[in-house]
């Protein structure tokens, strides 16, 4: 039974997580896109939306799962042969590592509100909504897809997991947002596990393969010690 094996199951909780925390600044967007709409309307813009989006990320996924199939050499470099699929891990790896390096600092040192955010122009009926969340997912996208692709290369783990953080955030957006608000440290611990999967990506396109076993166990130590801190400083506040 292949689809039960531990490796898989791990991979689909992992890429859940992190799915689910890419989500969080798409659903601020999303939330100020239907700002202007009726309270009811609200909630089947963000359904259709964010099915149309879905639709859009499975077929970009399609595209680079094939992309990752080219695997003749273009050029050599020495005896190093470089494909469309290096470049695209290449490429992949130093977007990943640019991006989750500027939320970071975004986060550290300039704080969690973006200008975006501020100049952002909620849409004035249904149509314009859905095509607004389509817009904003799809622009949100990239580095959600990269980092799956840079996790595993199981297509159906990978749908698996896109689909269900989109029914949590679609669910539970508000709670999530609280909690990450609460607890702003484990949004480091995950942007720094992508940076990471970056820096793989980027040595694997460079034919200097790092295990991901590395990757992983890094996760589950940070997840672990951060947990250990986040109680101890209840425990803490309670006691003053």
């Amino acid at each position: 039974m292949d689809f039960l094996t531990y490796d898989i199951l791990f991979s689909l909780l992992t890429l859940t997580f992190l799915e689910i925390i890419l989500g969080i600044d798409n659903l601020i967007f999303i939330a100020l896109a239907v700002a202007n709409l009726p309270v009811k309307s609200r909630k089947i813009a963000r359904i259709f939306g964010l099915s149309l989006a879905f639709a859009i990320r499975i077929l970009m996924l399609m595209t680079l799962s094939w992309v990752m199939t080219l695997t003749d050499p273009l050029f050599f470099v020495g005896e190093q042969g470089f494909s469309f699929k290096n470049f695209l891990l290449i490429l992949g790896g130093l977007f990943l590592i640019v991006k989750s390096g500027w939320e970071i600092a975004n986060d550290v040192f300039f704080g969690a509100t973006s200008k975006e955010e501020k100049k952002f122009n909620a849409a004035k009926n249904m149509i314009a909504a859905i095509l607004q969340i389509t817009l904003i997912d799809f622009i949100f996208s990239f580095d959600s897809i990269i980092t799956a692709i840079g996790m595993t290369t199981n297509i159906p783990i990978i749908v698996t997991a896109i689909l269900i953080s989109m029914f949590v955030m679609l669910a539970a957006s508000e709670k999530i947002s609280y909690f990450l608000q609460t607890y702003p440290s484990l949004k480091i611990v995950a942007l720094f596990f992508i940076f990471m999967i970056g820096v793989i990506l980027l040595a694997d396109g460079l034919h200097m393969p790092i295990s991901k076993g590395y990757l992983y166990f890094s996760l589950f130590f940070t997840i672990t010690v951060e947990s250990l801190n986040i109680v101890a400083r209840k425990k803490r506040n309670k006691s003053l």
